[in-house]
């Protein structure tokens, strides 16, 4: 169960609530009410459910039905076992552009339920009740409502509500999570104000730093510049600029502040407050991955702004939130382009010259080009924050969407091009240093990205968070270059470059991967010393006693980040990997199932319990959680192509061969599947086994795939196997391409 100040002795000394603050600081308290941050999570009552819960909506055929008993809101709705029941309505969850409702459950979960009320204007199509994820709405699926997916503890509490601390029970796998608010109140930005009111309360002379907080939220840079440094006068008549410069700046815990919530990150503790030690000590924040970002820095999946605002010029200068938006009311601190205009000329760019649209029109809107809308859960749209200039030709090569085409909907790529070439000639150039070039190549599995990724990497006029996406990225290309950016990262004074060097270094054997990683052991920051160590304790049996000596503390650290995690299936999963990599069977035999009953769809638990099975030649219970696991997340091509490897090691390839074919469909883009399922149709059918191969090649660019081909051609004297050998002569050296024609010369 939720308790509100479960330990009063200890939090009411510190956190004192909102209330505490409106005597004194009325007007921020005015913008604060009814605000995005006020209204982020509440009680469920009359002022603050926003839905209509008289009604019924009708969802696939079925009916769900919302209703009220006295002051209690209620929903009937399908629960995990198929059945329609009666839960209570404990709390709302934002207001705009929607509201959701969460039910509280013994042990202490909070879940989100399935349905959220569109609460935008009839005009604008709300007031009605929506279904928030028709697409992953399956009982395997994580967005399943009782699912991990829309578990409040773990997914949302941390940033809905004020001083939270989750308190998962590891052994019980129950919580009792506490906050000092409900929402997002006046300290969980300024801290625990007590002091501050100790402060205020006293006379000026004992005034202490920051008035009795424990941070800084002023602007980090409070003055701005319209005039060329004298170093650039020299030959200028007209010295003014049309972009502000930063004049000096000063330290500021505004930004850190910010981000622990608006960011796309993964919670490690709650142990300290996030202001007084770096963001890596709390969370390990997204490095622009691929399934999160497009391959130019853009969103696709939600980032909560911080890792798009890292890549930008506007971070680079000093301008933080405060700069454009009002904390207390969350809104835009200006109107319209007025807001752009505090630090870029309105004279050069609020004008047709620049815009090239019609004075007032949507196009006339600076954030319409340098910030497009992605619409998420519907109906929210979210501006990109890394302030990019739109660039039509990229959706051409690399195939990110651009601000153009997202508005002139009824243009093809190619009109929008054109049109930007001829406003700016420049525009359209192609970069192949700019680190879209290797990030694309990089998702292509480009011969050639490797190189990009490691000058990326280096280059310090990067933005640190891409230099650490392409450090991550570098796993895919093990070898020299790769070897001198992982290095240099793990001298940098960056922890996100330190933490990329740790991803980047994944493919090298021990001895390499030591030299490379052990200096990060002993790191300030949380976020990078555990992870080191994890990932060396990889390697347990390889170690010598004095290095596993040297991994206890920070992988006693790396344990903890787990536990704290153990709500769900890849914390779990990790734990397990740990106990059966030091040998420690009946451990990491308890962590698998536990990982599979926190989060029962986890497919890598299922495969990797099966594999320490079949390791320990238990093949019928590998066997057997494998059935289990294709039952509890059918979607999963991984568990049938394990189930597959498993049934061609007992000699049932006829029976393999479903689960092989069955792997490919659900993951058509896994290389490695084509390859297996490749080699297990040769002998009964060439023809869909040249197929097969070509088809790993094409989607990896792997050689070895391509060598297969090449092999299979020549043992069957296809016509086309000189045609293949060319290709392969391009990609291995001719002394592999020799050895391989002359096994089949007549």
């Amino acid at each position: 169960m939720i308790s509100l100040f479960a330990t009063q002795h200890i939090i009411a000394a510190e956190f004192v609530g909102s209330f505490e603050c409106e005597q004194c600081h009325q007007q921020a308290f005015n913008d604060w009410s009814g605000s995005d941050h006020d209204m982020a999570m509440k009680h469920a009552n009359k002022q603050s459910v926003a839905a209509n819960f008289s009604t019924q909506f009708t969802y696939q055929g079925k009916q769900n039905r919302f209703f009220t008993q006295g002051d209690e809101y209620w929903v009937n709705i399908e629960d995990g076992s198929g059945q329609f029941n009666d839960f209570k309505i404990s709390y709302t969850f934002g207001i705009e552009p929607l509201q959701q409702y969460m039910v509280e459950f013994e042990d202490g979960r909070v879940q989100l339920i399935p349905f959220a009320w569109d609460n935008r204007p009839v005009a604008k199509g709300g007031q009605k009740w929506f279904h928030l994820y028709p697409d992953t709405s399956a009982k395997h699926d994580d967005f399943f409502w009782q699912n991990v997916g829309q578990n409040w503890n773990f997914m949302c509490a941390d940033c809905h509500s004020t001083n939270v601390k989750k308190n998962y029970d590891f052994e019980k796998d129950r919580f009792n999570t506490t906050f000092s608010e409900i929402n997002v109140g006046c300290e969980a930005c300024h801290g625990a104000a007590s002091k501050h009111l100790s402060w205020a309360n006293k006379t000026a002379d004992s005034v202490p730093q920051a008035k009795g907080f424990d941070r800084v939220l002023a602007k980090p840079v409070s003055n701005w510049t319209w005039q060329q440094d004298n170093a650039d006068k020299s030959d200028l008549a007209d010295t003014a600029i049309h972009t502000a410069k930063p004049v000096g700046s000063q330290p500021s815990d505004q930004l850190q502040t910010c981000a622990q919530c608006h960011s796309r990150r993964l919670q490690i503790s709650d142990n300290n407050p996030l202001v007084n030690t770096d963001f890596g000590d709390r969370y390990q924040l997204n490095l622009i991955s691929q399934d999160l970002y497009y391959d130019d820095g853009q969103i696709y999946d939600e980032d909560y702004v911080y890792g798009s605002f890292l890549q930008s010029k506007m971070h680079d200068n000093g301008v933080v939130c405060s700069n454009c938006h009002n904390p207390h009311s969350t809104k835009t601190v200006l109107p319209g382009n007025a807001l752009c205009s505090q630090c870029h000329s309105p004279a050069k760019f609020d004008t047709n010259e620049h815009h090239k649209h019609q004075a007032d029109s949507s196009g006339a809107q600076c954030v319409n080009c340098h910030m497009p809308q992605t619409t998420y859960m519907q109906i929210d749209k979210r501006r990109d924050h890394s302030f990019s200039i739109p660039k039509p030709a990229n959706s051409q090569r690399i195939g990110t969407p651009n601000a153009c085409n997202q508005c002139h909907q009824d243009q093809d790529i190619a009109w929008a091009v054109d049109k930007t070439t001829a406003w700016y000639p420049a525009i359209n150039t192609y970069d192949a240093k700019h680190f879209s070039s290797a990030f694309a190549g990089a998702r292509a599995r480009m011969p050639t990205a490797g190189d990009q990724l490691s000058y990326i990497a280096q280059d310090h006029q990067q933005a640190a968070i891409i230099r650490a996406g392409a450090l991550e990225r570098l796993q895919q290309y093990p070898g020299r270059n790769g070897v001198v950016a992982i290095a240099r990262a793990t001298r940098h004074d960056d922890p996100l470059l330190r933490f990329g060097a740790i991803q980047g270094s994944t493919p090298y054997p021990i001895a390499d991967r030591w030299r490379m990683l052990a200096p990060l052991l002993n790191d300030d920051v949380l976020m990078v010393r555990s992870q080191a160590a994890g990932a060396l304790a990889g390697f347990w049996p390889e170690l010598t006693s004095a290095q596993q000596k040297q991994l206890s503390a920070p992988l006693a650290e790396y344990i903890e980040i787990l536990r704290f995690n153990g709500d769900r299936g890849f914390a779990r999963t990790n734990l397990a990997h740990l106990y059966a990599n030091q040998g420690k069977v009946k451990q990491a035999v308890t962590e698998y199932k536990a990982a599979i009953a926190v989060q029962s769809n986890y497919a890598a638990a299922y495969i990797n319990l099966a594999d320490l099975y079949r390791s320990n030649e238990q093949d019928t219970l590998a066997l057997t959680t494998l059935e289990q696991g294709i039952k509890a997340q059918p979607t999963s091509g991984a568990i049938q192509f394990s189930m597959a490897l498993a049934l061609l090691r007992a000699k049932q390839a006829e029976k393999a061969m479903g689960h092989l074919v069955r792997a490919t469909e659900l993951e058509p883009n896994n290389a490695r599947f084509w390859y297996v399922y490749a080699i297990a149709i040769t002998p009964t059918s060439v023809a869909k086994a040249g197929a097969a191969f070509d088809k790993a090649y094409q989607i990896s660019g792997n050689p070895q795939y391509l060598y297969a081909l090449c092999e299979l051609m020549l043992s069957h004297h296809s016509p086309q196997a000189k045609q293949c050998l060319q290709q392969l002569s391009t990609r291995v050296p001719a002394d592999t391409v020799n050895q391989l024609k002359a096994r089949f010369q007549p």
